[in-house]
């Protein structure tokens, strides 16, 4: 490890950075396939966009949009030909970050993609120095009900044990003169009543949130310049389709066609024609809608950023590409996934031998893997994109009260228990649960050596919430009910366990007993877990902090419960006191390492922390599992705890690692990893570990560059508690320029650099 100075900050106070907009990124040739797809995306959109053989094709996907058996469905494929144009004329096909908008030159015209930043509208336009024809089609593999095929049912809640003969029902698509319509509506039954079913709550069936029945998810594409020419049927890659093909009325140099979509629940259509027609009506009145949006991303893009050069050019450029694509979905109804979020493809190219639709994405589309989600949403918080935040917020505040329920019907106790692999309408995925499971079982309990008793990852949401108020002062009232029934779920479910054992609810030091526990979805069984009390001790003090900040003097329940929780266990191992996994575990099911979330997420130990580091830094140096898992493969954190304890080598090589080029034409679609490509708690993960190197904060505190490399010259702006921003360049070693907002938070400001 480095010698380091630690100085305080007395006058490197200086001008801004200035960071206009972000680089364009641009391809000169055309793709293959739509593995090789670029992204583009705005208010809760994502397309994919390639060119291949001459055609512009995009996906379409959009938030919420879920079919009856769970499944995150695309909307369709467009494709665009360009007839009569200069076939010698250069390509290019550049994504415009600053403003989000995709600009292809094909055949010498200029077609521009861009999503309005506040509606879900999708604007092309063809602009050529000569008259040309255009022909646009809408393609749809879901033309015809499809069966599903073998381990096709992990693409929704159905995982490896599909029911027999379940398929995906036909869209509804209607063409017309100018335009067509096109929507997938859910049944009234769905996945969502087999998981009552089989999780035993069919008594409470009528009281619970059901997002799924008569869901309704589409749009319409429309065209002044165009004209319906008729249906044209194709295979691409594996998967039949239909096309509805739009052809030009006449060559013209420009010419412009729009995409407007709509999610509704409702058993009746016509309210879904009515959310669309508005949409539609707000899109062609709406003259000032571009400029809206390229100034929502210009704002977006003056917030925060990281900007290399030399060594550190490829990983601060994929942070930001990564940072684009989270951006894509703000007004999102549901979080963006972390198995792929808004922009997968064809999934022969992740794995070659899944020959499935589009639709296709491994680990589900409404199915949450909670451990996996939290990493998407962290660094939104130094990036200052708190406005993406409450997506993934609300998400778990609509299933708060399934959650309770669930409590109240299993156990007779309050608190909203979360599981780890949970629909979005809050109950456990029916097979995690477990189809075969012993009579005698806890109902409660999913029936899964990986998920029995692991509820704690919502408390990293909770703890989220606090930090938006702590960072921005955002309004969380709203969210209040959901941390503190997450806390009481384990306040009373584990007494109501140790009074199941014996006569007292709490152990001799009047602490609770956590257990059966679990430590992630690795240490089973335990007693204790590190990761769970030092979710617990954070959260509770975090909750008491903010409450202190807003004069709320109803604080006496949450400080009893404080002192029920147990201490963070430590173990010694060849004289080296660490922490420990747990009091003790039964065995060890996955490659996690739990004893080092007292380092992040919950930053009880990092380089800004006023605690002592050294048990910390001996977990990580000398606890043999934590040595045998490190990795920087999707969803591992090394990278994180590495930043967080000052390892500047291992957090140097595990960031080029996570946010070096991925395998794909896209440097930022890494993955598979252990999930999905792209596979986005890879990119969160390798965005907090590369923030961390930067800059640290506890409280007050801020510390800069704690695990930060002397040759790698860089600028950045991040953000830090108490509504302050951080301004900065490094070159040669040295900051050569530094401002802090508010001024008055430039003594908090500490400078930790390696001394060679």
């Amino acid at each position: 490890m480095f010698l380091r100075t630690i100085f305080a900050l007395v006058a490197l106070v200086g001008s801004a950075v200035a960071v206009a907009q972000p680089t364009d990124y641009s391809w000169t040739t055309q793709s293959q396939n739509s593995s090789e797809s670029m992204p583009l995306g705005g208010c809760d959109v994502g397309l994919n966009v390639w060119v291949e053989g001459d055609d512009l094709l995009f996906y379409i996907c959009r938030s919420g949009s879920y079919d009856e058996h769970n499944t995150l469905l695309k909307s369709g494929r467009v494709r665009l030909e360009i007839e009569d144009g200069d076939t010698t004329a250069p390509f290019s096909q550049t994504l415009r970050l600053g403003k989000s908008a995709m600009e292809v030159k094909l055949h010498g015209a200029t077609i521009t993609l861009w999503v309005d930043a506040f509606r879900p509208v999708i604007h092309a336009e063809v602009v050529s120095p000569k008259a040309v024809g255009c022909t646009v089609s809408y393609e749809s593999w879901r033309y015809q009900d499809r069966p599903y095929r073998k381990n096709e049912g992990r693409q929704a809640s159905h995982k490896w044990r599909k029911p027999a003969g379940i398929f995906t029902t036909a869209d509804c698509i209607t063409p017309d003169e100018k335009g067509v319509t096109f929507y997938h509506q859910n049944p009234a039954e769905t996945v969502f009543d087999r998981t009552v079913e089989v999780e035993g709550m069919a008594a409470v069936k009528g009281e619970l949130w059901n997002p799924l029945a008569w869901r309704i998810s589409g749009g319409r594409l429309w065209s002044e310049d165009m004209q319906y020419v008729g249906t044209e049927d194709g295979v691409y890659l594996s998967t039949d389709y239909r096309a509805w093909l739009f052809r030009s009325r006449k060559p013209m140099r420009r010419q412009h066609f729009t995409i407007a979509l709509a999610t509704l629940q409702s058993e009746a259509v016509a309210p879904w024609q009515e959310l669309l027609a508005t949409t539609i009506a707000e899109a062609e009145a709406d003259k000032t809608a571009r400029a809206k949006s390229e100034k929502w991303w210009s704002d977006f893009w003056q917030r925060s950023w990281i900007e290399g050069t030399g060594d550190a050019e490829e990983v601060t450029r994929n942070y930001t590409l990564f940072r684009y694509m989270l951006g894509c979905n703000r007004t999102g109804s549901d979080p963006t996934k972390f198995n792929g979020g808004l922009f997968t493809f064809d999934p022969e190219f992740v794995k070659e031998d899944h020959f499935f639709t589009p639709d296709f994405r491994n680990w589900g589309g409404g199915t949450m893997t909670a451990q996996n989600q939290r990493l998407v949403y962290w660094p939104m918080l130094r990036a200052g994109d708190f406005d993406l935040m409450p997506v993934e917020f609300d998400f778990y505040e609509r299933m708060r009260s399934n959650a309770e329920l669930r409590s109240r019907f299993y156990w007779g106790h309050e608190g909203a228990s979360f599981s780890e692999q949970i629909e979005l309408f809050g109950l456990p995925n029916y097979m995690e649960y477990g189809t075969k499971r012993p009579e005698w079982f806890d109902k409660g309990v999913e029936y899964n050596a990986w998920l029995e008793h692991c509820w704690d990852t919502v408390l990293e949401f909770c703890q989220m919430i606090l930090e938006t108020y702590r960072y921005d002062r955002a309004d969380i009232e709203r969210y209040k009910p959901l941390i503190e029934s997450s806390l009481r779920f384990f306040d009373e479910h584990y007494q109501y366990r140790a009074k199941q054992r014996g006569r007292n609810a709490l152990d001799g030091n009047k602490k609770l007993v956590i257990f059966p526990g679990s430590g992630c979805e690795t240490y089973k069984m335990t007693y204790n877990a590190s990761s769970t009390v030092a979710g617990l001790r954070t959260v509770l003090e975090s909750y008491l902090e903010v409450k202190q900040m807003q004069g709320d003097t109803a604080v006496s329940p949450w400080r009893a419960m404080l002192e029920r929780i147990p201490e963070i266990p430590h173990r010694t191992v060849d004289g080296r006191e660490m922490i420990a996994p747990a009091v003790v575990w039964e065995r060890i099911n996955n490659s996690e390492t739990p004893q080092l979330y007292p380092v992040f997420p919950w930053r009880i130990y990092s380089m800004a922390s006023d605690k002592p580091i050294d048990v910390a830094l001996n977990t990580y140096l000398y606890d043999d599992h934590a040595v045998a898992m490190r990795d920087s493969k999707g969803w591992k954190q090394d990278n994180i705890w590495a930043a967080e304890l000052g390892q500047t080598a291992d957090a140097v090589r595990l960031a080029q690692e996570k946010l070096g080029n991925g395998p794909h034409r896209f440097p930022a679609f890494w993955g598979p990893g252990f999930d999905w490509t792209p596979d986005h708690n890879w990119g969160g993960s390798g965005s907090i570990g590369l923030q961390e190197m930067l800059m640290q904060t506890d409280d007050e505190r801020i510390v800069l560059f704690p695990a930060w490399p002397k040759t790698w010259d860089v600028k950045f702006k991040l953000h830090a508690p108490h509504q302050t921003t951080v301004e900065c360049e490094l070159k040669g070693g040295k900051v050569v320029r530094l401002e802090v907002l508010p001024a008055s938070r430039a003594k908090d400001v500490k400078i930790l650099l390696p001394t060679e």
